[in-house]
């Protein structure tokens, strides 16, 4: 790791004795968040520097298995998370950068999706990604004997090949086959959304001809943000008066598409003096979405606020940086909106029903996420966006359909009355991997 800058090099000797000396140490791959990494140890930073950032996903859900474990305050004694990814050579940083813009590429352009199955298969087992993290990654871990908790595949792959003890979470209802890789290992643990994608799991591992025990696949339910949670029970179904509504792309820009053309719809609601909609559009680290609706509020003479402004009718949440990005998202948006129009991806549509909202979605990007939109549809919180027709769609689903209220009251009601394996993964995975470090303890 000599080719590290010497910031990075002070600042991952300190992540690897935090992740030595953690009760519960956690890995995952999402993106490089250098500077926040930097000031995080009190080293040198700046709040400019953009991130590379792959996945929100893989971020915010280890985040919320280490809230969950922390309690009020950060406390690196209880749990502490890494990313490889911040310490990639320099030799290697252009692969880096290669990844995502063929990520971003293909999450912007949706005549390149028949691309995306191969690509994502080429990514996920053979891109060269991989060989740049696995240095960082087994020197991060090299001395550490108790289970670890990965929230991603290659992570726990890799960790797994090395024999450590894993506890490897699986975060949507769906089993890719990379997860089977070395499921046949005894040192294996895995989470898995639910009774459905346990027996799925089981079943794909027994076609390939590995024998997995089934009380090593435990149902844990998808990792909430605990700080989510909290929020919910103050939060009351929409009866009438501006409907609040996150519009929000994933890690790479997604869906940007389709995020245009719900403000071109939009803008004349916007408009009026008293609207109906209030608006907050999440471009998370990603510039040009930022650009983008501030260039088109101008252009339709509707102001464009930052997060905190709350007396605009329209608002844009920005930052260079995937962990300030999240924070404002889980201030601004979290605890402030009736409902998110989302892709249905493995974060934001668990966060955002885990917070008591419904769910509008747009086009998903794999079987995963069509998954994940079925599971919301069936519970009658979710359905998808008419995006050349939304204002028509919100207005009929904002009018009352008997004396339970509009499609929204209904679905805000089923949202925060949700089956709370939906809503206590973290505690559960929590559970899990404390549970397999007392056995390695005992053994």
């Amino acid at each position: 790791m000599s080719t590290l800058d010497p910031t990075l090099a002070q600042a991952l000797e300190l992540d690897k004795h935090y992740l030595e000396t953690t009760e519960v140490p956690i890995v995952t791959v999402s993106a490089a968040f250098k500077e926040d990494l930097k000031e995080q140890f009190n080293l040198p930073f700046d709040e400019v520097t953009p991130d590379v950032v792959f996945s929100r996903a893989h971020y915010s859900m280890a985040l919320a298995v280490a809230a969950q474990i922390w309690g009020k305050k950060i406390d690196p004694t209880l749990a502490w998370s890494i990313d490889p990814t911040n310490y990639v050579t320099r030799d290697q940083w252009s692969k880096i950068q290669l990844t995502e813009i063929i990520g971003k590429t293909l999450a912007r352009q949706p005549l390149l999706k028949r691309l995306k199955d191969f690509v994502d298969q080429f990514a996920r087992n053979n891109l060269p990604i991989l060989k740049s993290i696995t240095p960082g990654l087994l020197y991060l871990t090299q001395d550490i004997k108790r289970p670890i908790l990965s929230l991603h595949i290659a992570t726990g792959n890799i960790l797994a090949e090395q024999g450590k003890t894993v506890v490897q979470v699986i975060t949507d209802p769906h089993v890719r086959y990379d997860y089977l890789n070395n499921a046949e290992r005894p040192t294996m643990t895995f989470c898995v959304f639910d009774e459905k994608t346990k027996v799925e799991f089981l079943e794909k591992a027994a076609l390939i001809g590995k024998k997995v025990d089934p009380a090593r696949v435990i149902v844990t339910g998808p990792p909430v943000d605990p700080r989510i949670i909290a929020k919910r029970t103050s939060k009351k179904p929409w009866h009438q008066g501006p409907l609040k509504l996150c519009l929000t792309t994933g890690g790479l820009g997604t869906n940007k598409n389709e995020i245009r053309l719900i403000l071109e719809a939009l803008f004349p609601i916007l408009r009026k003096q008293k609207s109906q909609i209030e608006l907050l559009v999440y471009a998370g680290t990603q510039k040009d979405i930022q650009k983008m609706v501030q260039e088109m509020g101008r252009e339709a003479h509707v102001a464009v606020g930052r997060a905190d402004q709350t007396d605009h009718d329209l608002r844009v949440i920005y930052h260079p940086q995937i962990v300030n990005a999240n924070e404002l998202l889980m201030q601004y948006g979290f605890p402030w909106a009736d409902g998110f129009i989302t892709k249905p991806s493995g974060d934001m549509a668990y966060d955002a029903v885990g917070a008591g909202c419904f769910l509008l979605t747009l086009d998903e990007w794999g079987e995963w996420e069509h998954n994940i939109r079925q599971v919301f549809e069936e519970r009658l919180i979710g359905r998808p966006a008419e995006v050349e027709k939304i204002e028509t769609q919100l207005e009929a689903l904002m009018t009352p359909i008997d004396q339970s209220g509009s499609w929204i009251t209904q679905a805000m009601t089923a949202a925060q009355n949700i089956d709370p394996l939906f809503l206590h993964g973290a505690a559960k995975i929590t559970e899990t991997i404390r549970k397999k470090i007392t056995q390695e303890k005992i053994t």
